[in-house]
């Protein structure tokens, strides 16, 4: 088995690498997130799922290939050029709404569903705001992260950020945790009440 020989990728895939190089873009998700994030999302029928930074639309392309017709996402990212560029892509899929909004701020007034997958690839959600945003999952949720293993654009004194949310989300009594030394470095955690 050779797990970087995956076959199918999003209808969108290509032509979102393809605008990121042309942007320059530097930050995309890697194809192995995405595989992850294509088949957790297709394990919750009719889901609600949420996306904390959208960037270039990579990864939120391979949880649109995941969900059912009736399943739906809120991605979020807080640069206007981003979500312009990334809202053309899927300016046809009725199940996908794209906001440019702070997350921070999205996070502290979002008073909707609960969901039942979070992909917090932004520093809300992930190093802010941690603990609403653990609320907002169903029992049986996922919460996914990635980037946890030292990255070449990380800045001074982010590994030590990194190794405390490790230590924080460990902590956490009511989910159940996977640390994945796989991909960028992936955690996986379910909500059990």
């Amino acid at each position: 088995m050779k797990e970087s020989d995956i076959k199918i990728k999003p209808s969108a895939h290509a032509r979102i690498k393809a605008k990121c190089e042309e942007i320059g873009f530097t930050m995309p998700s890697d194809l192995f997130v995405g595989s992850l994030l294509k088949t957790l999302v297709a394990s919750k029928p009719c889901g609600n799922f949420l996306e904390l930074g959208t960037g270039i639309g990579l990864s939120l392309s391979w949880m649109a290939d995941g969900m059912d017709d009736c399943g739906s996402i809120i991605s979020i990212d807080n640069d206007p050029k981003l979500t312009a560029i990334v809202s053309q892509f899927f300016k046809l899929d009725s199940r996908v709404n794209i906001l440019c909004q702070d997350g921070s701020e999205w996070i502290n007034n979002y008073t909707g569903e609960k969901f039942d997958l979070i992909f917090a690839d932004a520093w809300p959600g992930k190093y802010s705001e941690l603990d609403k945003v653990l609320a907002l999952l169903k029992v049986g949720g996922i919460y996914v992260i990635d980037d946890m293993n030292p990255q070449p654009n990380w800045p001074d004194g982010h590994a030590e950020k990194a190794q405390n949310l490790i230590r924080t989300l460990e902590a956490k009594k009511d989910f159940n945790m996977t640390k994945m030394n796989w991909s960028t470095g992936i955690i996986l955690m379910s909500k059990m009440k």
